[in-house]
């Protein structure tokens, strides 16, 4: 008989085969009646603690062990199916599978890492940190650094290892699992998009300055350095302004409050089918703030509106709400929307407590700024319009408003709300809010087969070519326009820049200048070649309206903040070229205009993106920073020092300067020493200050020997060995100085970041115009007529054509006309066979009015 094959460890992960429940286990005598005695039971183990599996694997492991049913089948081993022997130590092999396959359950798979009064194990000093810091934020999935990896606990073990596809195991009281530290970016958008909030927890301390320290021998210091969600990843310090799959979106967070209506439309305290909603939303990442308070009826229609127009990450809901208003915000916030849900009471804002939290807030923020730098005070003046505009706002956007603070708070990213944000209200007078319900029949932001932007009317008209003019568009196809002054101003602007792309074959316009006695030509830029070009190279660089966000909030990286400032120089350097701010040019004693951009619109945009107060500010911050620092991410040689600026880096770098100095000096003690004068420091696999001799010299005793060769001996002296030790705090010492240096003068920047604020939206309003040229040369698209108010209503389009079918169909769309007059034919009544066109056709006279009203472009 052959030796018997060795059971593999993938055996005990085997399926098992399905055993009749009918069937009774063998027996020596059949005809005996009573059954065998019982075995004891041996427990499955719980494999899924310790082993993670590919989704589909661990899908359809889980299916199986859920549709096995349980077998009282003693005698059968519950990994092999195989008969167990008998077993002469039991509690041995009872061992062997708590110690690989069934890990004690408590307290690794409990809800947090807290540890229970009855619970008394030594936990050792990270753990405790962990358990600690658990305690303080327990809602929060936290990475820990530790080393080169960060680490997760506990539950948050289990989340990960099954968001993340990582391996968790047991190590001493908790389930554990790591990631490196290099991969943080991408590990914790994945958790984010899973809709968890998402802490890191950093070690505070370095090791030269731990060694220094009074915590020689205990943990690393740490603490939670920062805090993600999906409102907040773009704007947050490490992850933010990657662009990793967010390209145009926003990622707003609205915050909802309500109180209930009587029949009379006035407050009750009594729950009832109408109600009157506050909200706020705001997107951190561009500033951006939008509030409103408006009446609502039973089907919520109004604040589902509101809620498809603005397409927020994440919901704040402020407590209590009615069932109808949290059914809605529930089902938009479905498992397949991944959008982020999050509860508030508001509770502590009855007795006017929303006032007082936002009024503290802005004034400190006040009195933090001026006592910083007299020079702000045209910042702090700002913020007390901003004030002023808080104290007019409705009762309940107010109490949103507070809460958002409140929520931002957490995050450090409350300051935008009182200085940098740019507030608009939902009720404006020159702009409208299209209902739910025409969003969706109309297809202007998703289709309505797969919800995707492709074949809507967003998906049309966007040929934007950043992401901030993208995000622009969407506002204006979904906001349009209602005053005449704005619609002709956009409608000429866009006018002049289509012209401009069909009336020249070159990239530049001739003017020729004829005086008494001279002839002269002046080469002009064209001006949709300029714009195309300018736009292109924005389009290639990153998003700098977040950008300059995430430098106002002082978590953007010192190459990022070289790479959005000079964008945005180069940008107005080339729009500088169009010589709008030189109404004319001097030529002996004549003067000839020479400005090319007619409309009133287009020239204030350029003036704006073009200010000589943003290039020139833009140029003051270039010049304090050393470029190849920044791509190196070296802090300390960042900051170039000049008219006694940043006095603390001068006095640490000089400190470090000595350091080096002292150590590089010791080799002259050593030469004396040997009587080697050509004796030098040498360096070998990253070990620097090696003192190298011969294999006979003889060296004191407490030289510490490094390495060796069959010729030569390489040491460490102890002065060498203590020189190193203060280099290396002076240089740590350097770095953390650098780093705050460099924290301040991104505070700095606030008092720019209006100006770059408005260059940037500029920007994105040119390009949105300069998209809006492209269409109309595309499609043929004419200029719309506009009535005058006296002139009786009436809607005239000849040879119109559905936007989005004609794009699907190519030349196969037959166009049509419509005419409707408030005197005459005022009313159509369409009929026709199923599937003849009746609910397009419809649908079509909706989008061209809305186009032209909005976009000022239309059909023909």
């Amino acid at each position: 008989m052959g030796k018997q094959k060795q059971q593999v460890i993938s055996r005990f992960f085997a399926s098992k085969p399905k055993i009749p429940a009918a069937s009774t286990p063998p027996s020596s005598n059949p005809s005996s009646s009573s059954p065998p005695p019982p075995k004891p039971v041996i427990p499955s183990p719980n494999v899924k603690t310790t082993v993670y599996f590919s989704p589909s694997k661990r899908k359809l492991l889980s299916s199986h062990l859920a549709s096995t049913p349980k077998r009282l089948k003693p005698t059968l081993s519950p990994h092999t199916q195989n008969p167990v022997p008998p077993q002469s130590n039991p509690s041995l092999h009872q061992k062997f599978l708590q110690k690989l396959l069934e890990p004690p359950s408590p307290p690794l798979l409990e809800s947090s890492v807290e540890p229970s009064e009855s619970d008394h194990k030594k936990y050792t000093p990270l753990e405790q940190q962990v358990v600690d810091l658990k305690s303080k934020y327990p809602d929060v999935l936290l990475m820990v650094e530790v080393g080169y990896r960060f680490r997760f606990f506990g539950k948050d073990a289990d989340i990960a290892a099954k968001v993340l596809g990582i391996y968790a195991h047991v190590d001493r009281n908790f389930l554990t699992a790591s990631v490196p530290t290099f991969r943080l970016n991408v590990y914790v958008r994945r958790l984010v998009s899973a809709g968890y909030k998402v802490g890191v927890v950093k070690q505070t301390e370095t090791a030269a300055i731990k060694a220094h320290g009074s915590n020689r021998v205990g943990p690393f210091g740490r603490g939670l350095s920062a805090l993600y969600t999906k409102a907040t990843l773009e704007a947050a310090e490490d992850v933010g302004g990657k662009e990793e799959g967010c390209g145009a979106e926003s990622n707003y967070l609205v915050c909802v409050v309500e109180k209930a209506l009587d029949f009379s439309g006035s407050v009750s305290n009594f729950g009832g089918a109408n109600v009157r909603i506050g909200i706020v939303g705001v997107e951190i990442s561009t500033g951006d703030v939008v509030y409103g308070e408006f009446d609502d009826g039973v089907m919520r229609s109004g604040l589902e509106a509101v809620v498809l127009s603005l397409a927020p990450a994440e919901l704040l809901l402020g407590q209590p709400l009615s069932k109808q208003t949290e059914k809605l915000l529930m089902a938009y916030a479905g498992p397949a929307s991944n959008v982020r849900l999050e509860h508030a009471s508001c509770d502590c804002f009855k007795d006017g407590g929303a006032l007082e939290d936002v009024m503290s807030l802005y004034e400190k923020t006040v009195e933090d700024n001026l006592a910083d730098d007299v020079n702000q005070l045209a910042e702090g003046t700002e913020q007390r319009n901003s004030i002023q505009g808080v104290l007019t706002m409705p009762d309940l956007a107010l109490q949103a408003l507070a809460l958002t603070i409140r929520h931002f708070k957490q995050f450090g990213f409350e300051r935008i709300l009182c200085c940098g944000a740019s507030f608009r209200s939902l009720s404006s007078r020159v702009e409208m809010n299209l209902s739910a319900n025409t969003l969706q029949q109309l297809e202007i932001l998703r289709n309505n087969s797969d919800g995707s932007e492709t074949g809507s009317l967003l998906g049309v008209m966007n040929h934007t070519l950043t992401t901030y003019g993208s995000r622009l568009l969407r506002h204006w196809v979904t906001h349009p326009l209602c005053d005449r002054n704005m619609i002709t101003a956009r409608l000429d602007a866009v006018s002049e820049i289509a012209l401009s792309m069909g009336s020249y074959k070159g990239s530049q316009s001739i003017v020729e200048i004829e005086g008494g006695d001279f002839d002269a030509t002046i080469m002009q830029p064209e001006l949709s070649c300029l714009l195309s070009s300018v736009l292109t190279f924005l389009g290639r660089s990153p998003d700098i309206q977040r950008g300059i966000t995430r430098i106002f909030h002082r978590t953007a990286t010192p190459s990022e903040f070289i790479a959005v400032i000079q964008a945005i120089l180069s940008a107005g350097k080339q729009l500088k070229r169009l010589h709008i701010d030189e109404e004319y040019e001097d030529y002996g004693c004549n003067k000839i205009g020479v400005a090319i951009v007619q409309s009133a619109l287009l020239r204030r945009l350029i003036l704006t993106a073009s200010s000589s107060k943003v290039l020139g500010n833009a140029v003051k911050l270039l010049s304090t920073l050393n470029k190849e620092a920044a791509d190196k991410g070296d802090f300390t040689d960042l900051i170039i020092i000049s008219k006694d600026q940043f006095p603390e880096v001068a006095r640490a770098r000089k400190a470090l300067q000595l350091a080096k100095e002292e150590l590089d000096n010791l080799i002259g003690l050593y030469r004396k020493q040997f009587r080697n004068h050509k004796l030098e420091f040498t360096c070998v696999s990253g070990t620097t200050h090696l003192v190298e001799l011969s294999i006979d010299a003889k060296v004191p005793s407490n030289w510490v020997k490094v390495s060796s060769t069959n010729k030569t001996v390489r040491y460490h002296p102890p002065e060498v060995l203590t020189a190193l030790d203060q280099l290396r705090l002076a240089n740590e010492e350097l770095t953390i100085i650098c780093r705050a240096a460099w924290g301040s003068f991104l505070m700095e920047f606030g008092e720019y970041y209006m100006d770059f604020q408005a260059a940037v939206q500029a920007l994105a309003t040119v390009d949105c115009l300069h998209s809006l040229a492209i269409l109309s040369k595309n499609k043929n698209y004419v200029r719309p007529i506009f009535m005058e108010d006296n002139r009786p209503v009436q809607i005239q389009i000849h040879a119109g054509r559905h936007p989005v079918l004609e794009t699907i169909l190519q030349d196969n769309f037959v166009p049509n006309d419509t005419i409707l007059h408030a005197d005459r034919e005022y009313c159509q009544i369409v009929t026709g066979p199923n599937m003849g066109g009746k609910s397009c056709y419809i649908r079509q006279v909706a989008l061209i009015a809305m186009m032209a009203q909005n976009q000022p472009l239309c059909l023909s």
